[in-house]
């Protein structure tokens, strides 16, 4: 669920756009009941469980949660790039711009990869071949889908190696991704990821071991290029703290599933669901300088024992009978609002914290 029409990307577009892009607040993506699982040597883990959202160009919709909860399985469905096996997308569809991704042969699917849907990936170092220099494989993007040749697709590669702005790019073009650093090789498959100018971008934790100072850095260079090719962005990631500033749509992932959804401002002043509202009570705070920082406790469900119920009732300080029995429904309560629990009105205007 996504209502905003008037996201910031709408506000802030810097060009106008090729023939045949979206225009600012036009549906670009739309993710209805999917459903995905695993066979594994445990049973079946659900690990995605009728997951629904919308992104409309110049939108960033965030989608936060602790590790396991559905976040990066849910991405990679929507970009077709699942092991299979042992992973299975077991139901729902995705419709990039009202076509469904799911029911397409895989050679039509991946004329929409890279081209339309885009993807940065966690761990840069990783995600990039050590034994390719970082030009050629920023300029292979160009050769394969564009039929550059290769001297083109390295000028290309260069290009974008500024547009990211790593310094001194046509003398780095031919160097190896370790010899670049953190923020460097996060750069690099920021320009990978944006060479065939996609209309959707995934963000994978695009920040995960970065020093603050970086962070902010690759979010403000995130943002900037929204603006400026107007993407639809999604940002996965587990930090509130680095999306406080940038996202206009949240969803909360618990267990496979969304337990809220919400314009970014109101989530973080009143949030509806207990899960939610544990996540932002353990963010650090400078007035709370000396104390004991909040922790939620307990684990995350093993995805293959989903508990009965509300899956977030054994670390729930709320739960009662009903929470242990029956699935909340991803309740509508606004026009751009929703939460999947039994006492969201509790939640929301603070009478749960009152009677404790």
């Amino acid at each position: 669920m996504s209502t905003s029409t008037n996201p910031r990307g709408a506000e802030k577009a810097a060009r106008v756009l090729p023939e045949g892009r979206a225009a600012a607040g036009e549906t670009l993506l739309e993710v209805e009941d999917l459903h995905v699982e695993f066979k594994t040597k445990a049973g079946i883990a659900r690990a995605v469980n009728g997951v629904n959202y919308t992104l409309r160009a110049g939108e960033t919709l965030a989608v936060l949660g602790e590790s396991g909860s559905g976040k990066s399985v849910t991405a990679q469905a929507v970009m077709g790039i699942l092991d299979t096996p042992p992973g299975k997308v077991t139901g729902g569809q995705v419709r990039f711009r009202g076509k469904d991704l799911l029911q397409m042969k895989e050679s039509e699917r991946r004329l929409y990869r890279g081209e339309k849907i885009s993807m940065i990936f966690q761990d840069a170092l990783s995600a990039l071949n050590p034994v390719y220099s970082v030009g050629s494989q920023i300029a292979e993007m160009f050769r394969v889908h564009r039929g550059l040749g290769r001297k083109e697709a390295k000028e290309k590669a260069i290009e974008l190696m500024d547009r990211v702005r790593i310094p001194a790019a046509r003398e780095r073009v031919d160097d190896y991704p370790h010899q670049f650093s953190g923020g460097m090789r996060q750069r690099i498959m920021i320009a990978m990821a944006i060479a065939l100018d996609p209309e959707v971008l995934i963000a994978d934790e695009p920040t995960t071991a970065l020093d603050v100072t970086v962070q902010a850095q690759v979010m403000e260079l995130l943002a900037e290029l929204q603006r400026e090719m107007n993407m639809g962005l999604i940002l996965i990631t587990h930090d509130l703290g680095v999306v406080a500033d940038v996202a206009d749509q949240i969803a909360v992932m618990y267990a496979g599933r969304i337990v809220e959804q919400s314009p970014a401002r109101e989530l973080y002043r009143n949030p509806a669901h207990p899960y939610t509202e544990r996540l932002l009570a353990s963010i650090p705070r400078v007035d709370q300088k000396g104390q004991q920082l909040t922790a939620i406790e307990g684990l995350p469900p093993m995805l293959t024992n989903i508990p009965p119920g509300c899956a977030f009732n054994p670390r729930c300080p709320y739960a009662s009978d009903i929470c242990r029995t029956d699935v909340p429904p991803l309740e509508r309560f606004a026009a751009d609002r929703a939460s999947a629990c039994h006492f969201w009105k509790e939640t929301l205007d603070g009478s749960h914290r009152a009677a404790r």
